[in-house]
């Protein structure tokens, strides 16, 4: 297989590379083959993972931020990502940069105005009455519950684990060498490449449902601004359209591709946000800004050890309650994106401390997720009518926003600037941003997937990128076009099954990286060198440094 790999171009572990390559061509040739048999199958198994381990996702991502803070607070905190002589490649500004747009960008554009609404409209916790201000508090709650310190909690842990062993210990950039102080020599056999492919095809998957929903609202976008039909063939061609981009930024590589295009990205984002607070309610979105941050630390116990336990059966959201339509797929989803997510992270992270690293990568994108809900958010429900009183006043202007939620959720944010000045401009632009937002997505997640290929930090071949880069984007165009809904509705049902397994590998890095942080404590460990065995034999309960 490797004769093969040389012959065609390609550089890195040809069992991963054609293995990975070859089963994403056989699954999408099978859902669009027989789309309802395939989608059925998955339906049952994500109505089995919701409805039995619902509480494991919930309870799961409570004790890595619990792991994630005591790894930061503790003297390991000063652990370096890299060698003792390591820096930061990256500025504190282009760092979060990427990290925002890489991660997370994509999706608040999507829902920034749209959960909000849709938890404003049909509030999940008991005993609350739509279209009250008891509504719109819980709403801006639960979307920050969802968008903003839980998540980042879930690319944060693989992105420590990844950057501890592969920038300190010198292993192979895959999934795999998480896993060295319980696997050992292993990582690089069957089970190592099994848990790399595993990785690649979430990453593959997760991407390609971020595309379909992206290219449905700039496909709204476009629709909303010239009138045209929101057809299939115009879904496509806007997939062709952010691959190319993306492609060409994946040919630019990290530092002139991505690098570029998320600060562009991550700019436009900013003024769109200082636009609507500007043109907005003002002084409402700063009383607003302030008041969500205190709603957001009190109700954030509750939601998160929340689970919906007293549903009740029979009820519109299925015998697994509410969660299981939100919360559990939110995790379950977020998680596929943890490999991709994790390794970028550790890739523009190296140098950082542990310490650096946790607080950096989880406090930044989280407050800046605050701020943005509480400008969409707010703004949106004061359009929609905030409060009772508020919409019988405003009569048959009431709703506005709320109608088209439920009539599409990618039209949402382009509804949305309807309602405010220059609102042809303005949704202009915002198609313009969430294009290039799920382009940059894909960007980092070929570079991703191009490096668990590789398992160097060096670019593969051009070739061997773009491959990867046109690979997501023609599963979800294929998807569309051959499979339409039910093939998109067919993969989210994948992505929840898929996503057990990488939850449970996700919770296996907490054991390594106990184990990495107490090899620390051997004085023998070289620095920036790849672990003997003996080191994770050996450790000791040997007070240590840290070594900074």
């Amino acid at each position: 297989m490797q004769n093969w790999m040389a012959r065609l171009g390609l550089r890195g572990d040809p069992v991963i590379f054609f293995v990975s390559a070859g089963l994403s061509l056989l699954f999408v040739i099978l859902l669009v083959a027989m789309p309802q048999t395939i989608g059925a199958a998955f339906s049952d198994g994500r109505t089995w993972i919701v409805t039995n381990l619902g509480w494991f996702f919930i309870l799961g991502v409570n004790v890595w931020l619990g792991f994630l803070i005591w790894a930061a607070m503790s003297r390991h905190g000063h652990i370096r990502l890299g060698p003792r002589s390591s820096w930061p490649e990256y500025s504190n500004v282009s760092w979060f940069t990427m990290l925002f747009a890489g991660g997370i960008g994509t999706v608040l554009m999507f829902w920034g105005v749209a959960e909000p609404i849709s938890h404003y409209q049909s509030p999940p916790l008991p005993g609350v009455e739509p279209f009250t201000v008891q509504a719109a508090q819980d709403a801006i709650s639960i979307s920050l519950y969802h968008l903003a310190l839980h998540t980042w909690t879930i690319f944060t842990l693989p992105g420590l684990a990844f950057g501890y062993f592969i920038n300190r210990y010198d292993l192979p950039i895959r999934v795999s060498s998480v896993f060295y102080p319980l696997l050992r020599e292993r990582i690089h056999g069957p089970v190592g490449k099994a848990i790399d492919i595993a990785s690649i095809l979430g990453t593959l998957f997760g991407v390609a449902v971020s595309l379909g929903l992206g290219s449905s609202q700039v496909a709204a976008g476009i629709s909303e601004l010239f009138g045209i039909g929101n057809s299939v063939m115009l879904r496509v061609a806007i997939l062709v359209t952010l691959t190319a981009v993306a492609t060409a930024s994946i040919v630019a590589g990290l530092d002139k591709g991505v690098k570029l295009l998320s600060n562009i990205n991550i700019g436009i984002a900013v003024a769109l946000m200082v636009f609507v607070l500007v043109t907005g309610s003002t002084l409402f979105l700063l009383r607003g800004i302030v008041e969500t941050i205190g709603l957001y630390m009190s109700n954030l116990p509750r939601l998160a050890f929340w689970n919906d336990m007293l549903h009740g059966e029979g009820m519109a959201t299925g015998p697994w309650g509410w969660q299981g339509s939100w919360t559990v797929f939110y995790w379950a989803w977020t998680v596929t994106w943890s490999p991709f997510i994790g390794i970028f992270v550790a890739r523009i992270s190296r140098g950082r401390t542990v310490r650096e690293f946790v607080f950096g990568v989880l406090l930044a994108p989280t407050l800046f997720t605050v701020v943005w809900f509480a400008i969409f958010g707010w703004q949106a429900m004061q359009i929609d009518g905030l409060g009772q009183a508020a919409r019988a006043a405003m009569g048959a202007d009431a709703g506005a926003i709320s109608r088209a939620v439920s009539e599409s959720v990618p039209l949402a944010m382009f509804a949305f600037f309807a309602e405010l000045p220059w609102a042809t401009l303005m949704q202009g632009i915002a198609v313009v941003v969430v294009a290039i937002f799920f382009a940059t997505s894909s960007d980092s997640a070929s570079l991703v997937v191009d490096m668990l290929c590789t398992g160097t930090p060096e670019p593969g071949p051009v070739r061997q990128r773009v491959f990867w880069g046109v690979a997501e984007g023609a599963i979800a165009a294929m998807l569309i076009l051959l499979a339409g809904e039910a093939g998109l509705t067919a993969l989210q049902e994948v992505i929840t099954v898929v996503g057990l397994p990488i939850f449970v590998l996700v919770c296996m890095m907490i054991p390594a990286l106990i184990r990495g942080f107490a090899a620390e404590d051997i004085d023998h460990v070289t620095v920036g060198k790849r672990p003997a065995l003996s080191d994770f034999d050996t450790v000791t309960e040997t007070s240590s440094d840290g070594n900074a």
